[in-house]
């Protein structure tokens, strides 16, 4: 087996733009003794403090968690939404993925909803104006029910959790072709669909949700499936379909919508 070093000497290459309006550019910069137990994040912070060591203006980045489930990291790595580990988020990719002597290039998603604040950071609210259009369920509040209270089938409720397991980070936006978040859309959607507790919103959500996201500026879906094959939390694109039977079935429902 081979023996992995303990350090690698990499160039990063990444975006920097000051703002929305501002020129854009790539940015070479050598990096020495990087350790390979290293998370992505946690290069992009020893690079910030050599670079703030040298009086020069640090990488704007986002980060939060720092856990994989908060979604905040996002960026492109090597052409790849969070990178090229499949199923991975960027704060939980390790350096021992790259090799010595690799150049990696770094930008921000992009996408005409994702407006940049700089370098790396971009505004990614545009997701969360379409979960206020409709990604909830209207209860009265009190006590907590007995959590057998209602019946739910197992293959139903793996099925809500597998879709409730996307955390919002935007990489569908950023691998789509078409700038489309109707993986981001049918995640939400489907999660509160398939629960009785979702039914008697759901044709009022399904509408809302997607009138919300063409606002926003987001594309529409074109079957690439990117989007599945970069989620880190490996979102379906079957749910896509069953955002499609919620929309057509409240389409037809009324003539409210």
């Amino acid at each position: 087996m081979k023996k992995l070093p303990k350090t690698i000497n990499i160039t990063l290459k990444v975006w920097r733009q000051q703002g929305h309006e501002s020129k854009g550019r790539f940015e070479n910069i050598p990096v020495k003794d990087v350790s390979v137990h290293m998370s992505f994040i946690e290069l992009l912070d020893t690079v910030n403090e050599r670079l703030t060591l040298d009086g020069k203006d640090p990488i704007a980045f986002d980060n939060d968690c720092r856990e994989g489930i908060c979604g905040t990291c996002g960026t492109v790595v090597n052409g790849r939404a969070h990178g090229p580990e499949k199923a991975t988020t960027l704060c939980q990719l390790h350096m021992r993925k790259f090799s010595d002597g690799d150049t990696i290039v770094v930008e921000p998603f992009r996408a005409r909803a994702f407006k940049l604040v700089k370098d790396l950071v971009v505004d990614r609210s545009a997701l969360d104006k379409v979960i206020q259009a409709g990604g909830y369920i209207s209860v009265n509040t009190g006590g907590s029910p007995d959590a057998n209270a209602l019946p739910i089938a197992q293959e139903i409720a793996d099925k809500a959790m597998d879709a409730a397991a996307c955390i919002g980070c935007g990489a569908c936006v950023a691998a789509c072709p078409s700038a489309s978040a109707m993986l981001f859309v049918s995640a939400k959607i489907s999660q509160l669909a398939l629960l009785p507790q979702g039914k008697p919103e759901a044709a009022k959500r399904a509408v809302s949700m997607v009138r919300a996201m063409d606002g926003c500026g987001f594309g529409n879906c074109s079957n690439h499936r990117e989007c599945e094959n970069t989620c880190p939390k490996e979102i379906s694109i079957v749910n896509i379909a069953r955002l499609n039977r919620e929309f057509l079935k409240a389409s037809f429902a009324s003539e409210e919508y």
